[in-house]
């Protein structure tokens, strides 16, 4: 497969570098200022018993050289963030503890007891934990946003538009998840790191980080979609149209492999759980789940601790969360809407079927430029076929047959992208299939309001939004409605949040 040759773009990343690191200062600033303003809601998250396996490390009346600093950076672990570091410094100690994946746990606990090992004498074990997942949830959102302006270079081929979303991406509404305790910034990193390996052809390094987003969030396991659509097109390709049934085979069975390679890490953890929990009980005091036929721990904690199923959050008292998400959903559906008018043939079809004359480049923000071709086939064919250099020759004629035409109905739309935008419709069908998915998961399964979250990792959702920011009829006005989401949802985020007020 032909590699990128688009040359580094070192002005948009020494931008997108410091517009992240702005942005993470910002937040954290702005949690400092609310902390410092206003006297939290509940205190609780402050109490830190000894963890039930005994641990001279965590022993939390130790003395410290600075404890007013051990205080606040203890103090200001709330929310999900008090099970993040109890794990880190305890290990699963409960069975509702489960529900939070290892990775950022294992992660704060090995910088803890090494990067950040000098500091325990001044402020302490839990302390030191709190400053670990700190650094490291930040310095990850940082490589994300890089991660996500490369991966938006290559897909947009828009310089322009790839920065005004990645600097959207920068300045998030779930920004304050980012900077606290929480997973987002490491399923980021891994998912939008493992995304820009993918486009870029690196497989084995995507499905590594696609994999690790798996015991990130329980969504990373979704990342494996991407690696099932290129297998379908791949097959197909092989198959149907190149009459290669071995072909064909292989190419399923290697993406099914990958595709097993990402669930593992998350089945593996569900199997520890198991083994922790259902194996040291007699049968008359085993746990429901554990006598179920597929005893999945995560779904059961989920829905047993925090009412999650379906429809179960369709209730008139939660009116004020479904208002909370309603932003982000409306612009996740209104993105898909926008790929679904432009191209509902490659929707329906997924991509399939379509003649090279159906494929045409259409004009959109959703687009590989005329540099990235190759890369665009490569991505979805099976680049073991020689023979399938004929399908991109065939496209690229046909292209050029159609110049005259773009060109015309450029020239009566003056709305539409310039053609050197141009791009495969399949390109940008596997990120809207994702985040379709994801957004009616959090819609009608989860508990709505984490849909800010939940959904701030999708690229799709910034590259619409920069795009109908870009566009000349009413760019402006949607621009100042955009920004305003997010600097509200950062202040009130920064506010609700680090005072232990229910937020997103």
């Amino acid at each position: 497969m032909a590699k990128n040759t688009i040359p580094v773009d070192t002005h948009g990343i020494s931008l997108i570098l410091k517009y992240a690191i702005a942005s993470r200062i910002l937040v954290i600033a702005l949690i400092v200022l609310w902390r410092s303003l206003l006297s939290p809601y509940d205190t609780s998250a402050s109490l830190n018993p000894s963890c039930l396996i005994s641990d001279s490390d965590s022993n939390p009346n130790s003395q410290v050289l600075l404890p007013r600093l051990a205080s606040a950076l203890e103090d200001s672990v709330v929310w999900d963030s008090v099970y993040f570091v109890r794990i880190a410094q305890c290990g699963y100690e409960y069975e509702q503890s489960y529900a939070f994946l290892p990775l950022l746990p294992i992660c704060i606990s090995f910088l803890s007891r090494t990067v950040f090992a000098p500091f325990v004498p001044f402020i302490g074990q839990r302390a030191v934990l709190a400053l670990s997942g700190y650094a490291l949830n930040n310095i990850a959102f940082v490589f994300s946003a890089l991660f996500f302006y490369r991966l938006s270079i290559l897909i947009l081929n828009n310089a322009e538009v790839a920065l005004r979303a990645s600097i959207l991406f920068c300045f998030n509404p779930a920004s304050i998840f980012y900077t606290s305790i929480y997973s987002e910034s490491l399923h980021a990193l891994l998912s939008v790191g493992g995304l820009y390996n993918f486009v870029h052809g690196a497989n084995n390094a995507a499905t590594l980080c696609f994999a690790l987003s798996g015991v990130a969030r329980s969504n990373g396991v979704l990342n494996a979609g991407y690696i099932g659509f290129q297998m379908l097109h791949r097959a197909y390709h092989a198959i149907v149209l190149k009459k290669r049934t071995y072909v064909g085979l292989q190419v399923i069975v290697s993406g099914g492999l990958r595709c097993l390679f990402i669930f593992i890490p998350f089945l593996s953890f569900q199997a520890y759980g198991y083994l922790n929990i259902c194996s040291t009980q007699p049968g008359d005091g085993m746990r429901p789940w554990c006598k179920a036929r597929l005893p999945l721990l995560y779904s059961y904690i989920q829905s047993h601790y925090w009412g999650v199923g379906f429809l179960r959050y369709f209730q008139v008292k939660q009116l004020p969360n479904f208002l909370l998400a309603t932003p982000i959903l409306s612009l996740s559906v209104w993105s898909i809407i926008h790929y679904v008018k432009l191209w509902p043939e490659a929707f329906v079809y997924l991509g399939l079927g379509s003649s090279p004359a159906n494929n045409e480049l259409t004009e959109s923000v959703f687009c590989l430029g005329s540099d990235n071709k190759t890369m665009s086939a490569g991505i979805f064919e099976n680049e073991t076929s020689s023979t399938l250099q004929d399908v991109r020759s065939t496209k690229l004629r046909k292209r050029s047959n159609r110049e005259g035409n773009i060109a015309t109905r450029q020239s009566e739309d003056k709305h539409k992208p310039s053609s050197d935008s141009g791009c495969f419709p399949v390109v940008a069908l596997p990120f809207t299939l994702h985040l379709g998915f994801m957004a009616a998961t959090a819609f009608l399964v989860m508990h709505v309001q984490v849909a800010t979250r939940f959904l701030s990792a999708s690229p799709s959702l910034y590259w619409f939004a920069s795009y109908i920011m870009a566009s000349n009829n009413a760019g402006k006005r949607w621009g100042y409605i955009i920004w305003t989401y997010c600097a509200a949802y950062i202040l009130l985020g920064s506010l609700l949040f680090s005072n232990f007020y229910p937020f997103t």
